[in-house]
């Protein structure tokens, strides 16, 4: 058994300034506080990958939503900003909302 030891200070065994707190998200479950809103990485080299698999109608419809935002919007991203940019807005909306996300409705059918 290990000796009891006194409640370290609030900002003892922070790794950097605004380092996670927990507070109860909207799901109920603890979520980091203090944390910024979630925002995409954007146009940066980014070291991790993953391979996600869609289908051709799911490829030309992403390939169409970056034609659409290039000569509509005046925006040229490529293909992967605009998937981060999804990333970020669906998650935020799972923290914000919880069960009524977008996120958990669609992946229950509703």
């Amino acid at each position: 058994m290990s000796p009891a030891r006194a409640p370290a200070p609030a900002s003892a065994g922070r790794a950097h300034p605004g380092a996670a707190e927990e507070q109860p998200g909207a799901n109920g479950r603890a979520r980091p506080r203090g944390r910024a809103p979630r925002r995409p990485s954007g146009r940066e080299r980014h070291d991790e990958k993953i391979t996600v698999y869609v289908s051709a109608e799911e490829l030309m419809d992403l390939e169409h939503t970056r034609l659409v935002l290039r000569g509509e919007h005046g925006l040229a991203v490529d293909r992967g900003r605009i998937v981060r940019e999804a990333i970020a807005v669906v998650l935020a909306d799972l923290e914000q909302r919880g069960e009524a996300s977008i996120l958990v409705r669609r992946l229950r059918g509703r």
